[in-house]
């Protein structure tokens, strides 16, 4: 065999190997995302649409979906995108530990201004 013919096999041989291995991946995710969702969990639809799980029906592969106080819509079970998962917000202490303080903050860049600087009194252009 010549060396192009022995090139061109390992580039299929790769393609296919890569082929299968993202089949599966997309299969396990799957998996994961249907058990996942339970009644009551917040999902997402591939469509955009937010809602919470009222009940699943497994024979029919249907989702029976609350999108609005009193509105319930049946989809599609593979319709589901991902489940959302709650957002904790962060408390006041949170963020001011994370804020630098006035004293690390160090000299100011250029052009920066600098409260209690003097030589500013006088006023600017378009100033009243």
């Amino acid at each position: 065999m010549d060396p192009l013919t022995l090139v061109m096999l390992a580039v299929l041989a790769m393609l296919v190997f890569f082929m299968f291995r993202n089949g599966r991946k997309r299969k396990r995710d799957q998996e994961a995302l249907q058990a996942t969702m339970v009644a009551g969990a917040d999902v997402m639809t591939n469509f955009g649409m937010y809602g919470t799980i009222v009940s699943i029906d497994e024979e029919e592969n249907k989702v029976a979906l609350l999108i609005a106080p009193g509105t319930i819509v049946n989809i599609h079970r593979q319709t589901i995108a991902r489940v959302v998962e709650p957002v904790v917000p962060e408390t006041a202490e949170d963020i001011l530990q994370d804020s630098p303080s006035i004293e690390s903050m160090g000299e100011p860049e250029f052009g920066q201004r600098v409260d209690g600087d003097d030589t500013d009194n006088q006023p600017k252009k378009g100033d009243a």
